[in-house]
């Protein structure tokens, strides 16, 4: 016997209408309890990040142009020379400086560098010299990569016990037993970053080394998920 294609296609969907509907009113009666657990760990801050920049002002764009790619130049040869201190080149902008009637007067360029090292102490040393022509815009010290994930994993495992910890006495207490329906874990406990905005040493000579105390940052991790109760 042939069937026709669109009554074929539609055999599925007859075939869940004319179901029992034992299965659906299981479902409707099902309990569904809404619940998070939060745990956190310790991590130490062995890395040290820092912001410095140069800026300058000109009649023309090229005027603090030519200066300021000299400061950033000089600052990238001194911070290559400590092979434990990662630079990266940061934001460089150029924008109009406007007098009386709205009129342009200058030009002010600035341009910045970025630092990392988990040796607190080169850091801090270069960072006393460059402020001799840099000034220093941010320093931060946080838990390094991996220092961060060994940190986050012992949370996200203590946050998991305690949720279904938790779950458990709520099943308990209504004497049912209980499934887990679906989980969501996040993470958090990045430490802001410090603002400095400390200008260049107005004297040539290089400033004492830049003080840091490292610290640590707690790591957080919160499940949150339902779970069901059974009868």
């Amino acid at each position: 016997m042939n069937v026709p294609v669109a009554l074929r296609n539609a055999l599925p969907l007859l075939a869940l209408l004319l179901a029992p509907p034992a299965l659906a009113a299981t479902t409707e009666r099902a309990t569904t309890i809404d619940l998070a657990a939060e745990a956190g760990r310790p991590a130490a801050n062995d890395l040290a990040r820092a912001t410095v920049f140069a800026e300058a002002t000109g009649a023309t764009p090229g005027e603090p142009g030519k200066r300021v790619n000299s400061l950033i130049a000089d600052g990238l040869k001194m911070a290559r020379s400590y092979g434990n201190v990662r630079v990266q080149s940061g934001a460089t902008h150029t924008h109009p400086v406007y007098g009386k009637g709205n009129r342009i007067e200058g030009w002010r360029m600035r341009s910045d560098l970025t630092l990392e090292s988990t040796d607190t102490a080169a850091l801090s040393e270069l960072l006393g010299k460059l402020q001799a022509t840099l000034g220093v815009a941010s320093l931060s010290m946080l838990p390094a990569a991996e220092t961060r994930r060994k940190a986050e994993t012992e949370a996200t495992l203590d946050a998991l016990a305690a949720f279904r910890e938790r779950a458990r006495v709520i099943a308990d207490a209504l004497g049912k037993s209980f499934r887990i329906r679906h989980l969501t874990v996040s993470s958090s406990g990045r430490p802001p970053v410090m603002p400095i905005m400390r200008s260049p040493a107005m004297a040539a000579d290089a400033a004492p080394p830049m003080p840091m105390e490292a610290g640590e940052s707690l790591v957080s991790t919160t499940v949150s998920g339902q779970i069901e109760l059974l009868e």
